[in-house]
């Protein structure tokens, strides 16, 4: 995480069917911490949590406190947003009902497969009285660019899923991390700007003799933070990946002509 930040303005309120809590879990990956949104539609009894976060107790009673829930929902499977899944279930006790499926309760709630953060990570595109907002996880950050790690991680599926999100003009984005953005689709755009960028970049590395992830970090990003080079390893290894299998697929090809 970290980089160039999108130039989209932030949101200066959320719905008011939305409320956030931040995880106390601050970092150079997490930003100010990870986001965890509960949802209610006005008048519903029940309340949708997205991504619970870490194993903080106090976090996940707070959580627990703007309840009850008829549903838990992850974006995707690093620990940050559900580690704490369990405990969280543990707490809320039978006041926890997940006998409805997600949504209802005046929320429509939409699954869209976003893989490339990690191959399990999805967006969710939730509506309540007209008004629409993106629940991204990591797909898109409020603030910085995301990591995409090999081998979980995959440059392809991730250029796709950004492609897909760039659908979604005027839609507020509600991150995983970092503030709230108001619209979904020009980050999308710029991310994939930002990707293709840096791809350009390794490419001319790679070209220049670069061949390990180590290699291209050094030259691709020169001044990088010595907390956050990791992070930058495995962008690298699935920039390379990425590229080795672009130019395989482009000589099977010219091989079929």
């Amino acid at each position: 995480m970290g980089g160039a930040e999108p130039t989209s303005a932030e949101v200066d309120r959320l719905p008011g069917w939305v409320s956030l809590l931040r995880a106390p879990n601050p970092g150079p990956m997490t930003l100010d911490g990870t986001n965890t949104w509960i949802l209610r539609a006005p008048g519903a009894e029940f309340a949708t949590v997205i991504d619970p976060g870490p194993l903080d107790e106090g976090h996940l009673r707070r959580i627990a406190e703007s309840g009850p829930y008829q549903s838990i929902l992850v974006t995707h499977g690093h620990h940050d947003h559900v580690e704490g899944v369990p405990r969280l279930v543990e707490i809320l006790g039978e006041s926890f009902d997940p006998r409805e499926s997600p949504g209802g309760n005046g929320l429509e709630i939409q699954v869209l497969n976003t893989p490339g953060h990690t191959g399990d990570s999805v967006c969710f595109l939730v509506e309540c009285e007209g008004e629409r907002v993106m629940f991204t996880g990591d797909t898109i950050l409020g603030r910085g660019t995301t990591v995409v790690a090999a081998p979980d991680g995959n440059l392809s599926d991730y250029l796709a899923s950004l492609e897909l999100l760039r659908a979604y003009e005027k839609v507020i984005m509600l991150p995983g991390h970092g503030p709230a953005r108001a619209d979904t689709a020009a980050l999308a755009e710029e991310y994939l700007k930002h990707r293709t960028e840096r791809l350009a970049q390794v490419r001319a590395a790679m070209a220049a003799g670069a061949r390990t992830p180590e290699a291209v970090v050094d030259v691709v990003y020169p001044d990088i933070d010595p907390r956050v080079r990791f992070a930058a390893e495995w962008s690298a290894a699935a920039q390379i990946d990425h590229l080795i299998r672009e130019s395989a697929a482009r000589a099977d090809g010219l091989d079929r002509l």
